[in-house]
């Protein structure tokens, strides 16, 4: 896919290769799910359901992320297209410039897009027997409503560096295979263990850090073995969880250089962004124009109206 590619120049051509994705077996009624009953009404692009019991007209972007949307299918697919390709992210600015598109339009078009990407048809658990699953935290930016812990209602304040009211992330990355990461309010012992029981099987080896969070989980496990970070140790043998820095590094790197602000409520579709890239990256097989197409696929089913996203529009 270049940008030279039909479906980029053509509304028509846009429109039939969306189509061709989300309808590869003839056109479905996104109201009630009949197939090929439908027939092409005096306007280009959109159909009229022929089921009886329905009658209703639709678009390509009817019961997508795109539906009720006014920008052409061509930026649409241009957008994805650039998002899908930029290893750090590209930023709602930087597509406004790219796409000769409002701020405001390039805002909400990111924001859709990652949500086309959210999860990415990941199914069943990551590892295996025998099998590296690596488990890390992170946090990045601090938290909008700092939790208190004291009868003075004054707000927890830890000295130097720290995850004290700090944004936590966890990430599950299978060594050499799929990354599953999560923005969630606290990072305790609860909520990983949680993460970890759902999403890894449970004969998967866990590599961690020497952090107290996976003890009890990776005990549940086929083993766990750790790294101690705190005397310089960084691998033993196989043993390591550089394939989780890794991630962290990229996706820092991407906030804090393409984005550099995101309001705590948008994280969780930034982080998505970002397993959706590694998940779908060149050592897996994926070219950018099968990573673009694997997000367009994603459009089924995802709606998300500007006023559940806006809030303070800086990305």
């Amino acid at each position: 896919m270049k940008f030279d590619a039909p479906q980029f120049r053509s509304e028509a051509e846009a429109r039939k290769y969306i189509e061709a994705l989300r309808w590869p077996g003839g056109r479905v009624c996104p109201k009630c799910g009949s197939i090929g009953s439908e027939y092409e009404t005096k306007r280009e692009g959109r159909y009229r359901c022929g089921a009886k019991e329905c009658r209703k007209d639709f678009t390509v972007m009817t019961g997508t992320v795109m539906e009720a949307s006014h920008v052409k299918l061509t930026v649409w697919l241009m957008a994805f297209y650039l998002m899908a390709s930029s290893k750090k992210g590209m930023s709602a600015h930087q597509l406004h410039r790219t796409l000769d598109v409002t701020y405001k339009t390039a805002w909400f078009l990111a924001h859709r897009i990652r949500a086309a990407m959210a999860n990415g048809g990941l199914t069943g658990p990551l590892g295996g027997p025998g099998q590296i699953v690596e488990a890390d935290e992170t946090y990045f930016g601090k938290v909008e409503n700092p939790r208190t812990v004291s009868t003075t209602g004054r707000a927890f304040v830890k000295r130097g560096s720290g995850p004290a009211n700090k944004r936590a992330v966890v990430a599950l990355i299978e060594r050499g295979g799929q990354a599953r990461v999560f923005h969630v309010a606290e990072a305790n012992r609860e909520t990983v263990e949680k993460i970890v029981r759902e999403n890894v099987h449970p004969k998967s080896r866990l590599h961690s850090d020497e952090s107290r969070l996976y003890t009890k989980v990776g005990a549940e496990l086929g083993s766990h073995e750790t790294v101690k970070h705190s005397a310089g140790e960084y691998a033993r043998g196989d043993v390591h969880t550089n394939s989780a820095e890794g991630f962290f590094g990229v996706f820092k790197k991407g906030m804090t250089g393409v984005y550099q602000h995101c309001a705590e409520k948008h994280l969780h579709r930034y982080v998505g962004e970002y397993e959706f890239r590694h998940n779908t990256r060149t050592k897996l097989g994926f070219t950018d124009a099968m990573r673009a197409q694997r997000a367009v696929e994603g459009i089924e089913g995802k709606r998300l109206t500007y006023r559940r996203t806006n809030g303070a529009a800086v990305a």
